[in-house]
């Protein structure tokens, strides 16, 4: 029973700041009910082409499908996304199959097995931390890949690739981005959760590889009213770094549309002048109506190249008849990687050796690579906030640099710790 709580906790915390990462924040994820399983979906053949059909290249999509919370309004997103990628690839020799996950672990692991009988040689998904767990043991033994849409580094590795956007990494990249600016003496005001002591930790590892120095982190609670102490501790800090001839020139808030209207009048409320102190997010702060609080207005923060977002955006509005989440994306590339890979021979598809090679993968989301210990590395654009919108200041790579230390790299010689 103590087993089953916490798991159930572990997901909860995971879905709620993996989605905090693209705008969503979420107060909190059911992973209860238990749908029926969703149809296969497969492309026809395309005219003149039936008798070249060969067996079909079969990838498994593996969600949490059942019930009415979030987690369910999720799955359903990046199953949309999935199908989207499928048919506008329109490769006819590739099946998808989709199995209801359950958000448990034995849920998880039972789906793996079916999806391996029917013949999948790659899974897409789970989306929580457990139902990875229980896939990849199903997985393993069958020697088939997961590309999975958790961001708890923990179960990544043999055979598990985290294709959804990773804090330490876009932390990385924006402090890394303000000391190429000149900015030297950090302050942070983090939640005060599971998914706040990731970025603490990441922000604190980020700050020093930069060369510069932490000031003072505070944490608030998510709660009403709360944040009002921590952000007047962080004033306080300021102030006296002026006076000390020590100024702190940059603010990290990590936050989404559910956090940073409270957090901006606060900002204000405490007198933090942001002409003097460089506000950074993360992508969370990627959301239409960042910039309606002045406090935000001229902050960066990290995020995929919004070109080819915009267009994926229009296709998938056009498609299915409302905009989608942020998350969507990450589905939808992650099929059209399988599918790149899906022409090559059987028994060398979707290999290690495949799966990691060094130009890595490009989709919505911009470039991506995997290591072998199975954590993404992305090519990440600055994002400077706007009253209306926000403009890219400094662009995401093209490709990668055969010769530049990735961020995976970085997190398997122990630079960057693992998530709790």
């Amino acid at each position: 029973m103590r087993k089953g709580l916490k798991q159930a906790e572990v997901s909860r915390r995971e879905c709620a700041a993996g989605l905090a990462m693209f705008g969503l924040f979420l107060a909190g994820c059911s992973t209860s009910g238990m749908g029926p399983a969703a149809p296969s979906a497969a492309l026809a053949p395309a005219p003149g082409q039936q008798g070249a059909i060969r067996a079909p290249v079969k990838i498994a999509l593996l969600l949490p499908m059942g019930g009415m919370g979030e987690t369910a309004a999720v799955a359903k997103s990046l199953k949309q996304g999935a199908e989207m990628a499928l048919f506008e690839v329109n490769d006819p020799n590739v099946q998808l199959v989709t199995k209801d996950d359950g958000g448990t672990e034995a849920r998880a692991r039972a789906a793996a097995e079916e999806a391996i009988k029917d013949g999948a040689e790659i899974i897409i998904g789970p989306l929580l931390s457990p139902s990875v767990s229980g896939a990849a043991s199903a997985a393993r033994q069958a020697n088939v890949p997961i590309l999975a849409f958790s961001n708890n580094t923990q179960v990544a590795g043999n055979g598990v690739y985290l294709v959804n956007f990773l804090a330490e990494q876009e932390t990385d990249r924006i402090v890394s981005f303000a000391a190429s600016r000149g900015k030297r003496r950090f302050a942070a005001l983090i939640q005060s959760d599971a998914y706040g002591d990731v970025i603490e930790a990441a922000f604190r590892n980020a700050v020093r590889r930069s060369g510069g120095v932490v000031a003072v982190v505070e944490r608030y609670p998510l709660a009403a009213n709360s944040m009002l102490s921590p952000a007047k501790r962080v004033m306080e800090a300021i102030k006296a770094g002026e006076t000390e001839m020590a100024p702190i020139d940059a603010l990290f808030v990590p936050g989404g549309p559910e956090t940073l209207p409270q957090i901006g009048p606060v900002i204000a409320y405490a007198g933090i002048d942001t002409k003097k102190v460089q506000l950074l997010g993360n992508s969370a702060w990627d959301f239409p109506t960042v910039g309606r609080d002045a406090a935000f207005v001229d902050g960066w923060y990290p995020s995929p190249d919004p070109v080819a977002w915009r267009a994926f955006s229009e296709r998938f509005a056009k498609t299915f008849g409302s905009a989608p989440p942020r998350i969507a994306s990450v589905s939808y590339d992650a099929i059209s990687f399988a599918i790149s890979l899906a022409s090559n021979p059987p028994g060398t598809r979707f290999t290690q050796a495949n799966l990691t090679r060094a130009n890595g993968f490009s989709g919505v989301d911009g470039i991506v690579r995997f290591g072998a210990n199975g954590l993404s590395e992305r090519g990440l654009a600055v994002l400077q906030v706007e009253k209306f919108g926000s403009a890219v200041v400094d662009p995401a790579p093209a490709s990668f640099e055969a010769t530049r230390l990735s961020a995976a790299d970085q997190m398997s010689t122990g630079s960057v710790p693992a998530r709790n």
